[in-house]
């Protein structure tokens, strides 16, 4: 059923001219970072010895075994459509038993900063490649995309830092709760999405200026 959805809503992406150069650009390099992403969260907690994601078949950078027909498909695909045209999605979250830690409530913000930690070092890399692009005279389509894949890695990092649940930048703010409540957070913490969508839609003017800050920021940066 979600595959048909799926399939009808990229046959509209293409009639409404959706789905041009640019945007199976962005596809193509947001795609592998947020897998890159999912997958660093399973390989630290391998580290830290727990092994769900392990089991799961999740530490591999097939794209099938991460993507969420609805969340990396239908949704942002829809969102393009609509205005104010600001695209948001999600990958299938890598399994992690945060009680099968060595250290649960240490190791838990070890595994939850991965992802950023691991976003923020792809940025380097493209950056790197994109500066030695530029100083060769390379501005093509392989420029476009080194930098568009540097752009989606920073924007990724900065974003899963927001310290708002379930965002990897509140284990910070989890690591500080004390044990009694930390029931009850869990319980709570994917209902605060909402404010994170709010944040999104309700001053589209503050997004595109963080956007368009993160944008010269890391041009400034590379070249």
């Amino acid at each position: 059923m979600i595959a048909a959805i799926a399939a009808g809503v990229i046959v509209l992406a293409i009639r409404h001219r959706v789905l041009n150069e640019d945007t199976l650009i962005f596809l193509g390099v947001f795609i592998p970072a947020v897998i890159c992403h999912e997958v660093s969260h399973g390989v630290v907690a391998l580290w830290c010895g727990d092994d769900t994601a392990k089991r799961a078949g999740r530490l591999t950078l097939n794209p099938i075994k991460h993507i969420d027909p609805f969340g990396s498909i239908v949704l942002p695909i829809i969102l393009a459509l609509i205005p104010p045209h600001i695209v948001f999605g999600w990958a299938k979250p890598v399994p992690v038993a945060i009680n099968r830690l060595r250290h649960p409530r240490n190791q838990s913000v070890l595994v939850s900063l991965a992802g950023p930690a691991t976003n923020i070092i792809l940025a380097a890399v493209a950056g790197v490649a994109l500066h030695e692009l530029v100083l060769h005279s390379q501005t093509g389509l392989v420029a476009q995309i080194v930098y568009e894949f540097g752009i989606v890695n920073i924007v990724l990092a900065v974003f899963n830092l927001i310290p708002i649940p379930p965002l990897d930048g509140s284990a910070l703010i989890e690591r500080l709760l004390p044990v009694s409540v930390l029931p009850a957070y869990y319980r709570m913490r994917m209902g605060f999405i909402v404010v994170v969508l709010l944040l999104l839609y309700l001053d589209n003017s503050l997004l595109t200026r963080v956007l368009g800050d993160l944008e010269t920021f890391y041009l400034n940066l590379v070249l």
